[in-house]
């Protein structure tokens, strides 16, 4: 036998016998840790499954209450929400706020949607966009059935120039202002909407509207 095969012997020799006192030593903790890594994955797995599922049962049931809410059949629409409300997953719940309170609108009960509309607006829990929207709602709700200063108190601190919602936010509170007969707070609302940049066109053709309308009233400079 040459010396290196010699060599080579004893060093496997050698690495035999560290890898069986390695094991002795820690192989109870390497089995562990095995062990937790493929729990660790299954659980993920399964909680990436789980998710997946209950966020597809949620919008299937969102979807079944719309359809309910285009066919007419608004009680069983907001029984049907208010369901999801409580069971659904992620952001179904509030959204199904929001639809309910739509469908109280829609039916009439224009007061119990605004309270609805409100109370999402005012709830932390909720993402802040869901919210914004809700006290839009509720000030054009509010801008038929409620006062000037319940629009302002809705939606006015979402009227400054850097927020999304700023255009909408303006124009109930114009509206607002027109109809409470605050025509010169209503024309400042419409005349912010009209300087503005990205304004959607709609918005800036009922502001330009109104404009005309205060000014054709000869009440562009009171106020009642």
């Amino acid at each position: 036998m040459s010396d290196d095969s010699f060599i080579r012997e004893v060093d496997e020799e050698l690495r035999s016998d560290r890898m069986k006192s390695i094991w002795k030593r820690f192989g109870k903790y390497i089995i562990g840790i095995a062990v937790l890594i493929v729990v660790g994955t299954a659980a993920d797995r399964g909680y990436d499954y789980w998710t997946k599922s209950q966020a597809s049962k949620s919008g299937d049931a969102f979807l079944a209450a719309l359809n309910l809410a285009r066919e007419g059949r608004q009680d069983e629409a907001l029984a049907a929400l208010r369901a999801l409300e409580k069971d659904g997953y992620g952001s179904y719940p509030a959204l199904a706020r929001m639809r309910a309170a739509t469908v109280l609108a829609d039916t009439g009960d224009h007061q119990a949607a605004i309270s609805d509309f409100s109370t999402i607006g005012n709830d932390r829990s909720v993402p802040a966009a869901i919210s914004d929207i809700a006290r839009i709602k509720a000030a054009y709700l509010l801008v038929d059935y409620g006062s000037y200063d319940e629009v302002v108190a809705q939606v006015e601190s979402l009227s400054v120039a850097d927020n999304p919602m700023r255009h909408s936010a303006r124009e109930a509170l114009g509206l607002a202002a027109w109809k409470a007969g605050e025509f010169i707070q209503a024309r400042k609302w419409f005349d912010q909407i009209i300087g503005d940049t990205g304004v959607p066109a709609g918005v800036t053709q009922r502001a330009q509207i109104m404009l005309d309308v205060i000014a054709a009233s000869g009440n562009a400079g009171q106020q009642s």
